[in-house]
């Protein structure tokens, strides 16, 4: 038997319970699942996953400037040649880097099928460089959109959403348009 209210203080006012803890309906809510993990370890993975991400951004723009363009914005061409034997040309383009009309440049199949790959990779990592920006700065949206219209805990479900959405949704594009490239589909 009990001898205070403090023995009978739930664990979040720091006390111990006797009593079971209420039911939850199953339509409760529960906790995000990046609150799981222990705050320090969620904030250090959120900043490893945003510093891949930007290393991701900068390899990137180096393959580009190297290349001279990316596989995305080039084609893959099967030429005859004059002795009748059919050959895949590999080509990456560089809108604007060189002139207002891209300039094209033949490429190994090795370098364009890595650009391809590399462009596909981009919405995936920026996607979740600002998911992780997200969950790092939810507690202040929370704090700082409470009272209004739309709360803090929404905002980042609908930010949240939207940003897997878009980024889920330019990934499938860039793979299908991949998969074309790669079948001679159209």
């Amino acid at each position: 038997m009990p001898r205070s209210g403090r023995d009978t203080a739930d664990s979040r006012d720091g006390g111990l319970s006797l009593a079971p803890a209420p039911l939850r309906p199953a339509h409760a809510e529960g906790p995000c699942p990046v609150d799981r993990l222990p705050s320090r370890r969620r904030n250090e993975l959120c900043i490893a996953i945003i510093a891949l991400g930007l290393l991701n951004l900068v390899l990137y723009t180096v393959t580009y400037a190297v290349l001279g363009g990316d596989a995305h914005n080039g084609q893959l061409d099967t030429i005859v040649r004059p002795d009748g034997a059919a050959e895949d040309v590999y080509i990456v383009r560089g809108h604007f880097l060189h002139s207002l009309t891209g300039r094209e440049r033949t490429v190994n199949r090795t370098a364009w099928m890595y650009s391809y790959v590399h462009s596909i990779s981009v919405p995936l990592t920026s996607g979740a460089m600002i998911i992780s920006m997200l969950v790092l700065a939810r507690p202040h949206i929370v704090a700082t959109m409470r009272g209004g219209r739309l709360s803090g805990r929404a905002f980042i479900r609908i930010f949240g959403a939207a940003v897997v959405l878009l980024t889920g949704g330019a990934t499938v594009l860039l793979t299908v348009h991949f998969i074309n490239e790669l079948t001679g589909a159209t």
